[in-house]
């Protein structure tokens, strides 16, 4: 039996034009982007499809338009007979999963990571904090550079583990600055800054957990009825309590992207379905095992592709 697990991106993957192709066409999908515009009355969908990018990339903007446009997409998926036997999503892209996982409803959904971005805004406002990809430098120097700089006064700290060779850092502007600088001179192959607006995953969004606690605690959220990997522990998700220390804890808390695929992995998925603009996930997922199978709808023309594909599938349900 093939299994299925449905990915969903984080920050970074927002572009002008996301989803564009879907709204235009379909009626139904149109409606996820009008629903969200209701919800948070801006005019998210605008940002969206026309950016500008600036506009966009702003924290509390691209968390509920990358949440908008995957839920979107993976139900076009769903629609099309294509359902996911487990669901993760990298960072925020952890809350599409929920919606699909059926944890949390649409709305719901967005309007939290809508707050969960305001609430990170205001814990680091934008352009003090910054985050970068280190390639190729092996994890324990990374981390030994990172308390160095952190010791000497600029907070900097490992954030993703995203697949081998790429690990993320995250910290104030200067800090991140300089660890890039160290591991350079460690050996990393590159250093890449993100297009991300904060710090995230790093104790300087202490501030943006502990407000958006307070918000957990009010969500009607319900068991998962298809498990979501946990971006924390990496173990599966199963009880309401701890899908709410989840949504706090990996405010703060390093994401375990690679530990999260090896996981599913292990539990027999063998096809990853990336639903979002871009194909950041689905070249990560090949890093990490390139004997699955990946595909990223984003378009028409990648949904037909995945369609097709599910052809040869012995069987999904």
């Amino acid at each position: 039996m093939t299994k299925i697990a449905f990915i969903f991106p984080g920050q970074g993957s927002q572009s002008v034009g996301m989803g564009a192709e879907f709204v235009a066409n379909d009626e139904k999908s149109r409606q996820f982007y009008e629903r969200a515009n209701e919800v948070l009355q801006l005019p998210l969908s605008d940002y969206m499809l026309n950016g500008p990018q600036e506009t966009l990339t702003l924290t509390y903007h691209a968390q509920p338009a990358l949440l908008t446009t995957g839920v979107m997409i993976a139900n076009k998926l769903m629609d099309e007979g294509i359902t996911p036997h487990y669901t993760a999503g990298h960072s925020l892209g952890e809350y599409s999963a929920f919606v699909i996982s059926g944890v949390i409803g649409f709305e719901d959904a967005v309007k939290t990571v809508h707050e969960r971005g305001v609430f990170m805004d205001e814990a680091v406002p934008a352009g003090q904090g910054a985050m970068a990809a280190i390639l190729a430098l092996d994890a324990e120097k990374l981390d030994a550079i990172c308390q160095q700089v952190s010791a000497e006064g600029e907070v900097v700290q490992v954030a993703n583990f995203n697949c081998p060779g790429q690990i993320v850092i995250s910290g104030t502007k200067q800090g991140v600055e300089e660890a890039c600088k160290r591991a350079k001179e460690a050996g990393a192959k590159r250093a890449l800054p993100l297009v991300v607006s904060g710090p995230f995953h790093s104790s300087l969004m202490q501030k943006a957990a502990h407000n958006l606690k307070n918000t957990v605690e009010t969500l009607p959220l319900q068991v998962p009825n298809i498990p979501v990997v946990s971006n924390v522990t990496s173990e599966l998700l199963t009880t309401v309590e701890a899908i709410k220390g989840e949504m706090v804890a990996q405010v703060t808390s390093s994401v375990q992207w690679q530990q999260n695929i090896e996981k599913l992995i292990a539990e027999g998925v063998t096809v990853f379905i990336e639903c979002g603009p871009g194909k950041v996930l689905s070249g990560l997922v090949k890093k990490i095992d390139r004997n699955v199978q990946t595909y990223c709808v984003y378009d028409e023309a990648s949904l037909t592709q995945v369609v097709e594909a599910s052809k040869e599938w012995k069987q999904w349900v």
